[in-house]
């Protein structure tokens, strides 16, 4: 269990580097600045200490033996309660490549060594600053009720608001930062890229199609924001399956038809492709006795009302 030190009036700084020299010279100037100091002196040992305490800051080598600073600082940004704490990585290497690596990696600045002191504590007052601004804006969208989170172009959860984390924790019988996106919901987050967060439309959770996403925008390289809304009307009407012999897949396609939804609305709603929508229907029509999605519409619009 990570222990939450927020309370705590210091900010903590983790230091990994490989060299005693730098790890010495790193823990005066950052600790004379008022700061609390870890330091590990490899990747797997940074990543046993995080695992413990979450710290405010990351200081990183690039180059170590082991686990080298870029895999070192992929693997913590793959908690999602993680991905808000800044990771400045040191590297004696000033190749445009090494700088790529490491924010691609998800660092969010870099320096040269030998390390100039006034430089890094200056760099590191303004990420530290920026951090704090994200935690608060995303507290703020929490009390107003936002159930709001990102994810990486895999799928991956980045970040979550404490509501968005319950909701997706309730829906997947895990820890949010479990949960993946499938790959209907990529495809659609693909699509709604292209099309821009006013032009995209919502896509339903495959197995709980009450719970649908919004697609709102790119906030960060590799980082998409999406809103997570529990849909109300969305409840599959039970007659669908015991009176008319439908699967609840089909009962789903179904309850949307009947709500005057195009294919490609319910493709994107229950997250879907077109082609499996048109499957479904071919089912849904064969079993009612119907040859068009009007007669069909009717039959359900029919059976609602006898069953209200």
């Amino acid at each position: 269990m990570r222990m939450n030190i927020e309370s705590k009036k210091r900010d903590v700084a983790l230091v990994v580097d490989d060299s005693p020299e730098t790890l010495r010279l790193l823990t005066d100037a950052l600790d004379g600045a008022g700061m609390t100091v870890m330091v590990a002196l490899d990747g797997a040992a940074a990543i046993r200490i995080i695992d413990q305490i979450t710290p405010d800051i990351v200081l990183l080598d690039a180059v170590m033996p082991g686990i080298d600073g870029f895999e070192t600082c992929r693997r913590l940004k793959r908690d999602a309660g993680l991905a808000n704490v800044p990771v400045i990585f040191m590297t004696g290497l000033a190749e445009t490549e090494h700088i790529v690596r490491g924010l691609e990696a998800g660092g969010v600045d870099y320096v040269t060594k030998p390390i100039v002191i006034e430089e890094m504590l200056a760099r590191i007052r303004v990420h530290l600053g920026n951090a704090r601004l994200t935690q608060s804006a995303r507290a703020a969208l929490d009390v107003s009720g936002r159930f709001l989170f990102a994810v990486d172009r895999q799928g991956e959860v980045l970040w979550a608001t404490p509501q968005a984390q319950k909701l997706l924790s309730d829906h997947h019988g895990a820890q949010a930062d479990d949960f993946v996106l499938p790959p209907s919901l990529l495809q659609w987050l693909e699509q709604a890229r292209a099309k821009g967060s006013s032009k995209s439309q919502g896509a339903s959770l495959p197995d709980n199609p009450q719970l649908r996403l919004y697609y709102m925008g790119e906030t960060a390289p590799n980082e998409f924001l999406l809103r997570l809304s529990r849909e109300s009307g969305t409840a599959l009407p039970p007659e669908f399956t015991s009176e008319l012999g439908l699967t609840t897949r089909e009962g789903e396609v179904l309850a949307w038809l009947s709500k005057g939804k195009t294919n490609r609305d319910i493709a994107q709603i229950l997250g879907l492709s077109p082609r499996t929508v048109d499957k479904h229907l071919e089912q849904i029509y064969a079993k009612l006795g119907v040859e068009n999605r009007t007669a069909a519409a009717a039959i359900a619009a029919n059976t609602t009302r006898r069953n209200s």
